[in-house]
């Protein structure tokens, strides 16, 4: 499509849309995401196009920076000889939105609410941040002071810890679920003004933030979820951010003259998660996954490499295990894409081809829109495992109404293509998926005692370098007995207006709080 015809679609689609009331300009920032958020409730956040809006409106204790974290609403902190707690001093200016003054009773408060079993809540922070960490409660010290406590040693939970959102105790006791869920009332540099179901949230600059003031006034996140639309819109100036620019769109925008692409790399595994919880094992290609020989046969039946030249338009290595490099183990090969091989495997594991032509049959769920192109990526590896005699049934849904339920209830498959977000200021970030076996961010319910075990092994030892090793020899597992079907790493790939400073980011935490008209 040239940029002719797609200027024309845009001015079509401005003049089909509703009315915009907030148009970028040089107090007005816009940025567009392909889903709407499913809430804002800070303990039920739990998808990163939510938690990025979420970022703006929240502090935390400490926040994360390139090549680690810095303080944030704490100035400083210190770990307990045992590593089994973590002592925070705050800052003495902090309010909430409401006017409430913001002290260690409301961080304290903040990180007890969402490990609030009665509440029930399914977001990041109780179900990745504090498996992980292994949350015990958090206690005031004194108004400026807290102390998080902990049922294990992690020598990454000061990292995992940025990503609890801190807000003010009697602001949420006297709200209901619903209202906590739609009207957020935050503590961090902008305000909750306005939400639009699926179509947009409005934020406003808090003027009595104690730190550095964003330069734009307000902020806008539409939902828009049509990549083409998106690029429309870029284009023709309404939004100055893009999420997920279609990879076939890219040129068209770099030649437009009022945006171009930022090219990421980024660090989002996408991988296909074979779920192994026992209500699959009652089909036959449910119970076949949970062997790890058959696992092992499927990797060779998809040809990563092509999906990524032909569907992502980029040149990929096939990923050997869930952390991104550097902190990757590097004797690792990436498994080939070897169709006769996968044939053979499956002969020799006991699945034979029948009179049909067919060994067994699963089904793959997918989001659509949510990754790029991964409705296509999820059909095209569907055709791939047919073509080897595993009959595959390709659902997609619906990413937060549909496929979030699933995925955070452990029902999601037996196949299922997810993107799960990654890190690089430490290998043990990535390995955090699986803290545990009963982890809520292990979705395929893998069980291995010896890959769970070595958890204890790193909890032994304050020495970077063994834990290091001991992470070397969980991606050796991980690669051989395979829970995932390994895929990439995503590229990302950001529209951003012209008149723009900002820096796209490698890990999909779209921070705008320092972006500036050019």
């Amino acid at each position: 499509m040239n940029r002719r015809v797609l200027l024309g679609m845009a001015s079509a689609l401005a003049l089909a849309a509703p009315a915009f009331a907030q148009t970028p300009d040089n107090d007005t920032l816009v940025i567009a995401q392909s889903i709407d958020a499913p809430t804002m409730d800070p303990a039920d956040i739990g998808s990163r196009n939510a938690s990025n809006v979420a970022g703006h409106i929240f502090g935390s204790l400490y926040t994360r920076v390139e090549g680690g974290i810095a303080p944030y609403f704490a100035t400083s902190y210190t770990e307990a000889e045992d590593g089994l707690s973590h002592t925070y001093a705050l800052r003495d200016d902090l309010t909430c939105h409401d006017g409430e003054v913001l002290n260690a009773e409301d961080v304290a408060y903040s990180f007890n609410r969402a490990a609030d079993e009665e509440q029930k809540f399914t977001g990041n922070t109780p179900g990745y941040i504090y498996s992980s960490v292994g949350f015990a409660g958090a206690e005031a010290v004194d108004d400026l002071t807290v102390k998080i406590n902990f049922t294990k040693y992690n020598p990454i939970a000061a990292g995992m810890l940025t990503e609890v959102y801190v807000h003010c105790k009697d602001s949420y006791e006297a709200m209901s679920r619903d209202e906590a869920s739609q009207t957020p009332v935050g503590s961090g540099p902008y305000k909750f003004v306005e939400w639009v179901k699926d179509d947009k949230i409005v934020l406003e600059r808090w003027d009595d933030f104690p730190l550095e003031a964003p330069t734009f006034k307000t902020l806008v996140w539409r939902v828009v979820p049509e990549a083409s639309t998106r690029t429309a819109e870029l284009i023709s100036g309404n939004v100055d951010v893009i999420t997920n620019v279609s990879p076939d769109q890219i040129d068209t925008v770099n030649a437009s003259g009022a945006a171009e692409v930022q090219v990421i790399e980024g660090l989002r595994r996408i991988y296909i998660g074979f779920n192994q919880k026992a209500k699959f094992q009652d089909t036959d290609g449910g119970k076949a996954i949970t062997d790890s020989k058959v696992r092992w046969a499927l990797q060779y039946a998809v040809d990563i490499p092509a999906i990524c030249e032909n569907l992502l338009a980029f040149t990929c290595t096939r990923a050997t295990g869930p952390v991104n490099p550097p902190g990757d183990n590097t004797s690792l090969e990436p498994v080939p894409y070897d169709p006769e091989l996968a044939e053979k495997l499956l002969d020799e594991a006991g699945y034979p081809r029948g009179d049909d032509g067919v060994r067994f049959s699963l089904k793959i769920q997918s989001p659509n829109g949510r990754y790029i192109n991964d409705g296509q990526i999820a059909q095209v590896i569907g055709q791939m495992l047919t073509d080897i005699g595993v009959e595959t049934e390709v659902e997609l849904l619906d990413f937060s109404s549909a496929f979030v339920p699933l995925i955070r209830a452990h029902d999601a498959g037996p196949l299922f293509l997810l993107g799960s977000g990654g890190g690089i200021f430490s290998p043990l970030a990535d390995l955090m998926d699986f803290s545990a076996q009963d982890a809520g961010t292990n979705y395929t319910e893998w069980k291995d005692d010896e890959f769970f075990g070595l958890w204890d092994d790193i909890a032994a030892t304050r020495d970077p370098e063994e834990q290091a090793a001991v992470a070397q020899k969980m991606l050796k597992i991980f690669y051989e007995r395979s829970p995932w079907l390994l895929m990439y790493f995503q590229p990302d790939y950001y529209g951003v207006s012209s008149r723009l400073d900002w820096q796209a980011p490698r890990d999909e935490r779209i921070d705008v709080t320092s972006a500036s008209p050019k």
